[in-house]
Parts: C-alpha cells; structure tokens; sequence
C-alpha cells in the first residue's frame, strides 16, 4: 500500500468520480478551485474542458501551466500538458465517455476541441 502523498492521492483517484482542480487566474492571480470530472489511468489524469477552448479554468492554464488537485484532504500541485491535437482529444473524449456515458458527455460538453493531461508521477 502506497504511504507517500502522491500514492494516496493515486488510491483515491481510483475511486472517484469528480475532484477539485484549482488554477491560477490569469487576470488576478489568484487561486480558483472547481469541481471537474477527470479520467485516471496509467498514472495520467485526463482533463475536459466542458466548454473546450472557450473554458475560463482552460483559459487560465495556459497562462499559468501548473494546477493543484485535491482529492479529499489531499491537494498537490502539477504541471499540466495542453493537448489541441484532435487524435488525442478525440481519445481523452472517448476515455470519458467510457467512465461517465456518452449521453452525459454529450448533455455537459459543449466543445470537444481541447484536453489538458496531468502526469501523476
């Protein structure tokens, strides 16, 4: 069983379903925590924009290329990849469809243009 802080945050995304991804305001700099729905697997944790490109958090990321994700009491930052290449959207979209059902995908994503990756070493 895992004992690092990543290990247990690794455990905990197995059995999630939503966490908490904070980022920094490319216009205040401040902090700004959101629930979002995420896809673990292999040790990367895959981000949807539910709005694509056009997302503020998404917005903000590129600005500022590093987020905090906080599962439970458990919150610790990364650097994130920002993926526009329509093959590996298309494959993030279909690791979501997967986990949470095409039929949510398609009633809260509005724009299927962009995906953020998260490697969780």
């Amino acid at each position: 069983m895992a004992t690092t802080t990543t290990g247990k945050l690794k455990e905990r995304l197995a059995r999630r379903k939503e966490i908490e991804l904070t980022v920094i305001g490319r216009k205040t700099g401040r902090r700004i925590p959101r629930p979002v729905w995420f896809v673990f697997e292999e040790g990367k944790l895959y981000l949807l924009p539910v709005e694509g490109s056009d997302t503020e958090w998404y917005k903000n990321v590129l600005v500022h290329p590093k987020v905090w994700i906080k599962v439970g009491d458990i919150e610790e930052e990364f650097d994130v990849t920002v993926v526009t290449d329509a093959k590996i959207v298309q494959s993030v979209v279909e690791k979501f469809r997967r986990k949470y059902g095409a039929a949510d995908i398609k009633k809260y994503y509005s724009k299927l243009d962009v995906a953020v990756i998260v490697a969780i070493d």
